[in-house]
């Protein structure tokens, strides 16, 4: 069945992703090159080292400090973290930072892939454009008095200052 743009956004909600940007296209089918993935690799390092203008959004992130570190520096990926093209490369995405975003593996990236392919073989695909590099669900983006309200303020103070102090 052919989605339109309400139908898309009520499908996604339905998986239980809301308020996340569609962008609509017509793939493209396009023969990815053979070293595309050694590309790939270099340029997820660039883009955990470009997360250095995210750290508010970070902070929602709940990541220790290691683990703060380590993604910022380009070492490694915190554990349930996956990188999600915005355009597939098979379907005329290109590999650039631009076309790239993080988000949680469970639920969220499991949940993106089931509503794409539940969209298989229709002429016009809908696809996640989250507004910001990394997707946070809308709830996350808050903290209540009574949660851990405390401790995000305090890691999002924690990791300006190690930025700023490393002079990123």
């Amino acid at each position: 069945m052919q989605l339109n743009q309400n139908t898309a956004e009520k499908l996604l909600e339905e998986l239980g992703i809301k308020n996340m940007p569609l962008i609509s296209i017509r793939p493209v089918y396009t023969n990815v090159s053979a070293d595309w993935f050694s590309i790939y690799k270099r340029l997820c390092r660039q883009f955990m080292t470009s997360l250095t203008d995210s750290v508010e959004t970070l902070a929602f992130m709940n990541l220790t400090q290691d683990e703060f570190m380590n993604l910022i520096m380009g070492k490694s990926l915190p554990a349930n973290m996956s990188f999600r093209f915005r355009i597939p490369l098979s379907w005329g995405g290109k590999l650039d930072l631009d076309n790239m975003f993080l988000c949680r593996t469970f639920p969220h990236s499991y949940t993106l892939d089931r509503f794409i392919i539940q969209q298989s073989g229709n002429e016009t695909i809908w696809l996640p454009n989250p507004a910001k590099k990394i997707y946070l669900p809308t709830q996350s983006e808050t903290s209540s008095p009574g949660g851990n309200g405390t401790e995000d303020r305090l890691t999002e103070t924690i990791a300006s200052q190690i930025v700023s102090n490393r002079d990123f």
